[in-house]
């Protein structure tokens, strides 16, 4: 038998509760559900995208990705244009209006994240640092993709 978690393990359990939590309210204030939220995601952040390579980021069938892009566009958040490296192709561009309504709800919170290290010194954060390392390391393996078979890409 396994010993109880720790109390760590305990706050990263809300932690991840209340991601979803933040998540579900991102998505209210953007009326969009979690799939077009996590398209959202990828657009903002990496910017213009084919709809092949939204579909592979999302591990979803082109025909999803369709109608995942036909809701953001119905919604302002989104638009198709033509790809400038293939006249046949076309790209998805999050819309700036869109974008900035999204950061503004997400960058407070990642300031107040961020925030919550300034009670630490610099060893202190280090070891913070080093134990969230070990957890997304022990956290990736239980994480891999159904649709690729392929782990989440690593962040730093």
């Amino acid at each position: 038998m396994q010993s109880p978690a720790r109390q760590p393990t305990y706050a990263l359990q809300q932690i991840v509760q209340l991601s979803r939590a933040f998540e579900a309210h991102l998505g209210e204030q953007l009326t969009v559900n979690a799939t077009d939220l996590a398209a959202m995601e990828h657009l903002i952040t990496s910017g213009p995208l084919g709809p092949g390579e939204l579909a592979r980021r999302l591990g979803i069938t082109p025909p999803a990705v369709t109608a995942v892009v036909d809701r953001l566009e119905e919604l302002g958040h989104a638009t198709r244009g033509p790809n400038p490296a293939d006249r046949r192709g076309v790209v998805v561009t999050p819309a700036p209006a869109s974008s900035r309504k999204a950061l503004s709800l997400i960058l407070p919170m990642v300031g107040d994240i961020d925030a919550a290290l300034d009670g630490f010194d610099e060893e202190q954060q280090a070891v913070i640092a080093e134990y969230l390392d070990r957890v997304v390391a022990a956290l990736r393996p239980h994480t891999t993709s159904v649709h690729s078979g392929t782990n989440p890409p690593a962040t730093s």
